[in-house]
């Protein structure tokens, strides 16, 4: 009889746990609940029942959207399947921001390249209207082939990046340093395609070529877990609320460091004659 009591409570247990984690999660979600074509025309297009999103470049314009919901700490999913082929001079930006001068931000954007070339993958953080915080990355597949989860986990301690649930970048709190951390302004979700000729591709030598348009990105699978407005921070349940990633993450973070980052401000002496930002020397 105690062991059946003890496996009730186990149960009870796990669903209570299983219910917490479930709060603020956007599974199931539909693009046309969840977000606003903003611009673009009919190159921003949701179709197959609200559960894929495409957005499209040509000579006249790009495309945009942005989520419905603000969202202050969690973990945003996003599948995306990148423009193929020549896709020189094109940015793919996938990120989070709040509004005005003093504004946050968590960027993904992916930087396109003449066919056969590897896109580059651009990070880079914003605190109090303050970036520079730049980090890129060659990817280990073919982005353009099928789609991939890219996500953010933010929390108050650190800002993960991971594809395929693979780490790439941690950017620890480091407050106590002075240097300014996304803590307190709930942010939106933005995509955009566009074309950035003029610096994308290898500085902008290699220009748009306009006879491949139009340029066109896939969406899919969006999920939050998270809460809208104004959150609190202790809000119960979900991995993202981890301080630390665990030892197979941390492996997996050093491998694509290893091999796979091209550019870290934090080791840039060029750009830094005086000194690296103090974030730099915080591990």
């Amino acid at each position: 009889m105690a062991s059946l009591c003890n496996a009730l409570l186990l149960v009870v247990g796990v669903i209570m746990v299983m219910s917490s984690c479930m709060a603020g999660v956007a599974n199931g979600s539909n693009f046309y609940q969840d977000f606003d074509l903003t611009w673009g025309g009919k190159r921003a297009k949701i179709f197959g029942g609200g559960q894929l999103l495409s957005l499209s470049l040509d000579r006249i314009s790009g495309a945009g959207f942005q989520s419905k919901k603000e969202y202050l700490f969690g973990r945003i999913d996003m599948q995306l399947k990148l423009v193929a082929g020549n896709s020189a001079g094109t940015v793919t930006a996938y990120y989070l921001s709040s509004q005005g001068a003093t504004h946050d931000e968590i960027d993904f954007e992916f930087l396109g390249n003449v066919s056969g070339e590897p896109y580059i993958l651009h990070t880079n953080i914003f605190a109090g209207g303050k970036g520079e915080r730049e980090q890129q990355f060659y990817l280990w597949f073919d982005p353009t082939k099928n789609f991939h989860t890219y996500s953010i986990i933010w929390n108050p301690r650190h800002i993960v990046f991971l594809v395929d649930n693979t780490p790439i970048r941690v950017f620890r709190n480091a407050e106590s340093m002075g240097v300014p951390f996304p803590k307190k302004q709930a942010m939106r979700i933005y995509s955009s395609l566009w074309n950035a000729d003029e610096w994308a591709t290898r500085g902008g030598v290699v220009k748009t070529d306009w006879s491949k348009a139009p340029f066109t990105a896939y969406y899919r699978n969006f999920n939050a877990q998270t809460c809208s407005g104004s959150c609190n921070s202790r809000f119960s349940g979900g991995e993202w609320q981890r301080e630390e990633l665990d030892a197979y993450s941390r492996r997996r973070l050093r491998w694509v460091q290893k091999n796979f980052m091209i550019y870290n401000y934090c080791t840039d002496y060029k750009r830094f004659p005086h000194g690296f930002p103090p974030e730099c020397r915080h591990r």
